[in-house]
């Protein structure tokens, strides 16, 4: 087995890395996006706007959290594979487009609610002490809240880019060119299973060990600072 090993990443190397940049860059920009709606969706979530005695845009925010969160991440790729491109009528969205706008609002739902978490973690009295010295509400969020939350986000945040290279993984079912994708072509080609799914599975444990130590190493210097 180990020889074979040794000749199926020896033949197919350039397909595995293609497969990696794939994974990481599908990664990437999942968790950057997922950055920017679900900063936007915890803010929302948060809006103490009222209608009568409801808050809409933190229902609304709230109903789609759970909603992402209480539905199978395959099924919501399903969902976006086969329903966006009959909604969008002037273009028509590529496979790779459709499985990332959903992996996007995946991310977006979880990282609203570390957002969310991290902004109401900071003491109260920061925000009290910000107006007393004249800052309005946007000011005070901006220039004294986030920067102390974001102490307490950035270490769960790159969890989730972690945790969103192996969820990455469910593309595969669509073949968009990820790691599990040239899995299945090698496998394909050559009639072998095991070899190229141990090389696969040895790239995603280099990759996520390596990124997890590095969270670790962060986490551990930000808690040196306080």
């Amino acid at each position: 087995m180990v020889e074979n090993i040794g000749k199926v990443w020896t033949g197919y190397w350039n397909l595995f890395l293609t497969g990696l940049g794939y994974t990481l860059l599908l990664s990437l920009i999942t968790v950057l996006a997922g950055c920017v709606i679900g900063f936007f969706l915890a803010l929302m979530r948060m809006s103490k706007w009222k209608v009568g005695n409801v808050r809409p845009l933190s229902v609304l925010v709230g109903t789609f959290v759970e909603i992402v969160r209480g539905t199978p991440l395959l099924l919501q790729l399903y969902f976006f594979y086969f329903l966006l491109p009959d909604l969008v009528y002037f273009w028509e969205p590529s496979k790779f487009t459709c499985i990332t706008i959903a992996l996007c609002l995946n991310s977006a739902a979880y990282v609203s609610e570390i957002i969310r978490a991290g902004i109401q973690a900071v003491d109260r009295g920061q925000t009290e002490a910000a107006r007393c010295l004249g800052l309005n509400s946007k000011q005070a969020m901006i220039h004294v809240v986030l920067p102390q939350a974001v102490k307490n986000i950035l270490p769960a945040l790159c969890n989730e880019f972690v945790t969103m290279i192996k969820e990455t993984s469910l593309a595969s079912t669509f073949f968009v060119g990820e790691l599990m994708t040239q899995f299945k072509t090698i496998s394909g080609a050559l009639y072998l299973t095991i070899e190229p799914l141990i090389i696969v599975g040895i790239i995603y444990f280099v990759v996520t060990f390596g990124l997890s130590k590095c969270v670790l190493a962060m986490e551990r210097r930000m808690s040196a600072g306080d």
